[in-house]
């Protein structure tokens, strides 16, 4: 077993943060991992990709090959399309619909969703949205890591250990913060799926999302220790 995982971004998006912790869940499983910042822009603003791979044996080389990703995880939408290529015929895009416009002529948004979503397998999540739903703005990147931990084949409260380790320096309000952002994404991931799957296109499935009340979300998916 290989998962191969490409994640992008840019600059001040969490895309590192998302790295770790995929590596450190996996790591705790005793998989064989591997990482590359492929570009790994560290200012606001630049393009980041990260290249992420475990295996439960040993794995050749720290880059995808182009079509060998499992999934594609990417917290602006034309980062998702930058890095399509690299996606495997049967993978998995999941991506934020919230842009980051760093450079002139950016794509009309509706069409770059369109774009994403002929992808057969993809979740599209308006990240700041829900970031909001979960109390903190800054967890748009772990919003969207909940909404890929489904095909990352790794246990919400596997990730639950590691974002305690991540954020604890900064107090318990904010790891609840994020705990409540990953299921909160893996939740939307779902209701966005069960959209899809009842005929309604993208851009239905993310005004169903947008409309639904606070209340509306699962309690027991969003508290911390809950699910898988």
């Amino acid at each position: 077993m290989i998962k191969n995982t490409v994640l992008a971004g840019v600059g001040g998006q969490g895309i590192l943060s998302i790295a770790y912790c995929i590596c450190k869940a996996a790591l705790n499983r005793d998989y064989q991992i591997k990482q590359s910042e492929v570009h790994g822009m560290a200012q606001r603003g630049g393009n980041v990709e990260s290249h992420v791979r475990f295996s439960d044996d040993s794995i050749p080389s720290g880059l995808i090959p182009q079509g060998k990703a499992d999934v594609i995880i990417a917290v602006e939408p034309v980062e998702a399309l930058r890095h399509e290529n690299y996606l495997k015929p049967d993978g998995c895009i999941v991506s934020s619909i919230s842009p980051i416009k760093n450079f002139n002529n950016y794509p009309d948004p509706k069409k770059l969703l369109e774009r994403i979503a002929q992808a057969k397998d993809h979740v599209l999540l308006n990240s700041k949205h829900l970031a909001k739903v979960a109390g903190n703005p800054r967890v748009e990147n772990i919003i969207i890591l909940g909404a890929a931990s489904d095909r990352l084949g790794l246990g919400l409260n596997e990730f639950d250990t590691v974002l305690e380790e991540l954020f604890s320096a900064k107090g318990e309000k904010v790891v609840q913060a994020n705990q409540r952002a990953l299921r909160i994404g893996r939740r939307a991931a779902e209701i966005y799926r069960e959209s899809l799957a009842k005929g309604q296109g993208p851009h239905t499935a993310l005004e169903h999302l947008e409309q639904l009340p606070e209340n509306a979300w699962d309690p027991e998916a969003a508290t911390p220790g809950k699910g898988g």
